[in-house]
């Protein structure tokens, strides 16, 4: 086997657990962000920013549609943003670094401080 592809499987692999806690809650994104501190894996850092960036924007259009006292925006709220957050932790658990819909790509190049 070719050993950059047995290397790749190896980070792939140890960047998987970090990935996946980066979608438990922002807590959990934080804690991701001080695992991968010392490994600086690549797929576990896509995922730390994936996350990071669906939390943050939760919590920003939350405050406009909390204005809101209705059903009606308050239930494409949460669904939209619990079909980002399914995307992105299907994506960690399957080891696929693909960006969630929209906004993805933009959270890449937003969050490069998260290293």
């Amino acid at each position: 086997m070719d050993q950059r592809l047995i290397m790749n499987k190896l980070n792939l692999k140890s960047g998987k657990l970090i990935a996946v806690v980066a979608y438990a809650t922002i807590i959990g994104t934080i804690i991701a962000i001080f695992m991968n501190l010392e490994r600086k894996n690549a797929f576990a850092r896509f995922h730390i920013r994936q996350a990071f960036g669906i939390f943050i924007l939760f919590y920003l259009f939350g405050i406009l549609v909390s204005n809101f006292d209705s059903w009606f925006i308050s239930m494409p709220f949460f669904l939209f943003f619990a079909v980002l957050w399914g995307f992105g932790l299907l994506n960690a658990i399957q080891g696929v670094a693909k960006p969630i819909p929209l906004v993805g790509e933009k959270f890449q190049e937003w969050f490069t401080f998260i290293k």
